[in-house]
């Protein structure tokens, strides 16, 4: 049944789409609008599914990201990716856990689309450039072309990368710990000297208007916004993005979040959301797969 292979690879179309959109919202209507499309086919033309179902995935998330991108331009404030929540379990798959961080979502926001593409499906999902190629209407010489063009993109922006773990967590809870008593020492010796800051209000909240860098300039920061917070305020740890988090739950209502990245026991990134639009997806733990080690085949 044709209900039966969409839904069966569900997962790995939905980690394809929101890697190339950066968005669960518009991975969602990828897939709505590629589930339409299948169910006009008849399955029985159709000798290989996943790799069919990939190919319109791919499609649509390529016109989509074109639609979007002069969206994007006039976004009030730091953009960031829409937050998923995703099973502690994901950081087994490194090469997963980094497709989906904060800062590899931030880099990848700087490809145009087709490189945003070939790279994801190259890099992330391991498919050849042929494979590629019949999804982004280009030929095998060409999509290699891209693909080394991305590649050196990507890795001359690209920050360290580690997985969310134990000791990351552990991390996280003493600088939470440390921001509301307000031990100033004890956090900024839990910041990277070269730490980064970005919040995404979205222009409807109040946030930063622009990134925050600097071990004293984030502390003072995250003193401040801590300040405002009130006793009706929980903090609660969770994993978004592979990455370790805290989510600022007010009167039951998902306030904030705030994911960190960490490098040698040191935090060198908070990415805080605050952007309402962006945070109505993130209470269920999202599914994420790269098809295994050869998602294009059967």
């Amino acid at each position: 049944m044709p209900d039966d292979a969409f839904t069966e690879h569900r997962p790995l179309l939905f980690t394809i789409a929101y890697e190339m959109l950066g968005s669960a919202a518009d991975a969602e209507d990828v897939l709505q609008e590629s589930y339409l499309r299948w169910s006009a086919v008849d399955p029985a033309t159709v000798e290989h599914p996943r790799a069919y179902l990939v190919r319109v995935v791919t499609r649509q998330a390529l016109n989509h990201l074109r639609t979007v991108r002069a969206r994007r331009e006039d976004y009030v404030g730091p953009w960031l990716p829409e937050p998923i929540r995703t099973a502690p379990d994901v950081s087994d798959d490194t090469i997963l856990a980094e497709s989906v961080s904060m800062a590899m979502m931030l880099v990848l926001e700087t490809l145009n689309p087709t490189e945003r593409a070939v790279f994801v499906l190259h890099e992330v999902f391991g498919y050849t450039h042929g494979e590629i190629a019949a999804s982004v209407g280009k030929t095998e010489v060409t999509v290699r072309q891209i693909a080394h063009r991305a590649r050196r993109h990507v890795h001359a922006r690209r920050r360290r990368f580690e997985p969310d773990s134990d000791a990351a967590r552990e991390v996280v809870q003493r600088f939470l710990l440390a921001a509301t008593t307000g031990e100033v020492q004890a956090l900024m010796d839990l910041l990277a000297p070269d730490v980064v800051q970005i919040s995404d209000g979205g222009g409807k909240v109040v946030a930063a208007r622009r990134p925050i860098t600097g071990r004293a300039e984030v502390a003072r920061f995250v003193l401040g916004v801590l300040r405002t917070t009130t006793t009706a305020t929980r903090i609660e740890h969770a994993t978004y993005n592979g990455m370790p988090a805290a989510r600022f739950v007010t009167d039951g209502e998902l306030d904030w979040l705030v994911a960190f990245e960490i490098h040698d026991g040191r935090i060198t990134g908070l990415y805080g959301i605050r952007n309402p639009d962006k945070l109505h997806r993130a209470e269920a733990v999202l599914p994420l797969d790269r098809g295994g080690h050869q998602p294009w085949k059967p």
